[in-house]
């Protein structure tokens, strides 16, 4: 393991997706999966999202469409939380949903707005306006 881009990892990590999320899933990390989680720390967070030449900003935006298109809506949810965390607007999540939308179909794009209202909803009632 690389200690640097695991750190440089946990931290962009903890950044998008929030230190309770990131620190509970490397607690329960079991022995089996403790190597995945140091993996995906190092090699996504530290490799991909640890360079410059893309903002966590719109590294959010791409990832909001990618995950979409995979119709991976858990991932979807917790880039949606990172999105607004890494300052991407609630009028932007709204166009990148209908952008989406077209390509991916509106199965999916209808998924992504509920899924965006419940987390925007729960931001609400916790004092959170994004």
């Amino acid at each position: 393991m690389n200690e640097t881009l695991f750190e440089r990892g946990l931290e962009r990590r903890k950044a998008t997706l929030g230190s309770e999320y990131v620190e509970n899933s490397l607690s329960k990390a079991t022995e089996f999966s403790k190597g995945f989680q140091s993996f995906i720390t190092e090699y996504c967070w530290g490799t991909a999202w640890g360079d410059d030449r893309l903002d966590a900003r719109t590294r959010s935006m791409l990832n909001i469409v990618m995950i979409a298109a995979l119709n991976r809506m858990h991932e979807w949810e917790l880039h949606f939380r990172g999105a607004l965390r890494n300052g991407v607007t609630r009028d932007e999540l709204d166009a990148l949903i209908t952008h989406l939308t077209i390509y991916c179909g509106v199965p999916v794009g209808v998924e992504c707005h509920r899924i965006a209202n419940r987390v925007l909803a729960e931001l609400a009632a916790g004092g959170v306006e994004k």
